[in-house]
């Protein structure tokens, strides 16, 4: 059987890294397109020489229209997420968003591609009428002048026009949703990082030292380690079904308290919570409902108790790898 050809956009971040290692260790042949803004090539260290690497960016009409050629799926996970960005730099937010999904979408229709696979995300639905929330929750953009939206927006935009487009033209066009995936070397602009940076610099006798946070802390969410994350993955391109979304993640709901809690104790540090501000648009709760997942036949196996302290060591370990602002 002849290997299946697979184009990965965004394929040195965090995620898509992850997923590349999964396919190439699945047997897939590999290109993966990035212009390593905020991708990093050692997440893929030990497996360069197995794939084809193109350096260029995602809102480069024909950079990725020669990175195509030959796919036989596309995997578009080329983004700016961080919710840093989201606040800061929403124009390129909403420009790497909407430039790339049209850029993939042309590139698919000029190769007849067949196969075109789309990373969104949770932040598409917001604040969602129901925890644990399944596919069906309306998408919405709460307030249009909070530049935290321009990703939820970006990613309901691309949706929208990967289901649209793919009713046409295309064998089998599918949506996944991450939810709070996690792992080792995830980047820095998010909780868990954020979190065992912080803990890391504190003394590691005494205590309970002060940790503030944002919102009171009972916030949740339901975090899947990135190793399960693969999983999900491998069961959707196996056995996903066309013009369908799928919720990914674990449905282990935590507080944020918990997590704090949680990440300290891995690193031997006694802490106080100090509830602050939550961000305007902050969501109060978020759990996926997977069982449009589960029903494909998979199951998250590593709790958030397991999977969380070699992460949090992971980052103790390599701080130094930390932009400056944030070490």
């Amino acid at each position: 059987m002849t290997a299946k050809r697979y184009l990965v956009t965004g394929g040195t971040g965090f995620i898509g890294a992850a997923l590349v290692r999964r396919l190439v260790a699945d047997g897939a042949i590999v290109r993966v397109l990035d212009n390593n803004s905020r991708g990093a090539l050692r997440r893929l260290d030990g497996i360069l020489d197995d794939v084809d690497l193109v350096e260029g960016d995602i809102r480069d009409a024909e950079a990725v229209r020669k990175a195509a050629a030959g796919a036989d799926s596309v995997l578009h996970l080329a983004y700016v997420n961080g919710t840093r960005f989201f606040y800061e730099q929403p124009e390129l937010v909403l420009d790497v968003g909407v430039k790339g999904m049209i850029n993939v979408l042309d590139a698919c229709r000029h190769h007849d591609i067949g196969e075109l696979v789309l990373a969104s995300s949770s932040e598409v639905y917001q604040t969602p009428p129901d925890v644990p929330t399944d596919e069906r929750a309306p998408l919405s953009v709460p307030d249009p002048l909070n530049p935290r939206y321009s990703y939820g927006g970006g990613k309901i935009i691309s949706e929208l026009m990967a289901l649209n487009y793919g009713r046409t033209g295309f064998e089998r066009v599918m949506v996944f949703r991450p939810h709070n995936v996690y792992g080792p070397d995830m980047g820095w602009e998010h909780v868990v990082p954020e979190f065992a940076l912080r803990l890391a610099a504190l003394p590691p006798a005494g205590g309970p030292h002060p940790f503030p946070i944002q919102g009171t802390g009972d916030e949740t969410r339901a975090f899947v380690h990135i190793d399960d994350f693969c999983d999900a993955i491998a069961t959707v391109l196996d056995k996903g079904r066309h013009l369908e979304i799928y919720h990914v993640g674990n449905d282990e709901e935590v507080s944020v308290a918990y997590l704090a809690q949680a990440a300290a104790a891995a690193l031997g540090r006694s802490i106080a919570i100090v509830p602050g501000r939550l961000q305007p648009g902050g969501t109060l709760r978020r759990c996926p409902d997977i069982s449009r997942l589960r029903s494909l036949g998979f199951s998250p196996s590593r709790p958030l108790a397991t999977g969380l302290p070699p992460v949090v060591l992971w980052y103790e370990s390599n701080r130094h790898l930390a932009p400056k602002d944030q070490s």
